[in-house]
């Protein structure tokens, strides 16, 4: 039977999230398929393990980048005015103005010339995500939600029942993700990957991505009075 998890975060990158992970249910069931339920270790069927810990990092890394950006547009486009926005986007917004050599530029910033300023920022981020969060460990997810809607620290958020603390869960991503580069860097012969480290990561991840969700949806609805959900 594939995994069952629940969640209350029905947004866009969400439900895109879930539609990908439905590969890795796929390859649960043909690991069951050829493996079996007793336990034991299998033969031959490590490369689905393998596969698995590669698209799982895939899916967050693109979870990650695709709810970042569904909340910068709900503050680019709910947000009252400029003055309600985070101290990081308001730093970007200067920033851009400065770099610009035109004196007259800072009326762009009349009325809702600001933006403007984001949507710019906002495509920005699309053209770039491919090349720069090609390691999505903690420090770079954590960098990523500042950087893009003004959370400091969106990994604060990664904690849950069962003994899993914020220093816990950032230890276990950064292992994963880890990982998944040896698995796609040194070849087959030097990683080892059970199926029950794959169960543990894809639990994980859903775990984590919900609550990052979650915190993206504090964050934005307290500066616009809107749930981004």
């Amino acid at each position: 039977m594939p995994l069952k998890y629940t969640t209350n975060v029905p947004s866009k990158a969400w439900t895109a999230f879930q539609a990908n992970t439905k590969d890795i249910e796929r390859l649960l069931e043909l690991h069951r398929q050829e493996g079996g339920e007793q336990p034991g270790r299998r033969f031959g069927l490590e490369v689905l393990n393998k596969s698995g810990i590669v698209l799982i990092t895939a899916f967050w890394e693109a979870y990650c980048e695709d709810v970042a950006e569904e909340g910068l547009i709900h503050l680019i486009t709910e947000a009252p005015d400029s003055k309600a926005l985070p101290m990081e986007l308001k730093k970007l917004i200067a920033k851009d103005l400065k770099a610009d050599p035109h004196d007259l530029r800072v009326w762009d910033l009349a009325g809702d010339g600001w933006r403007d300023i984001l949507k710019k920022r906002a495509d920005e981020l699309r053209e770039a995500r491919n090349r720069k969060l090609n390691t999505p460990k903690t420090d770079n997810i954590d960098t990523l939600f500042k950087t893009a809607v003004g959370i400091e620290e969106v990994s604060k958020s990664w904690h849950w029942p069962n003994k899993m603390t914020v220093a816990r869960a950032r230890a276990k991503l950064d292992k994963f993700v880890t990982l998944r580069g040896a698995i796609a860097h040194r070849g087959a012969a030097d990683v080892s990957v059970t199926k029950a480290q794959l169960v543990d990561f894809f639990e994980f991840i859903r775990k984590v991505g919900s609550r990052t969700g979650g915190a993206v949806n504090k964050h934005v609805k307290g500066i616009t009075g809107k749930p981004l959900w």
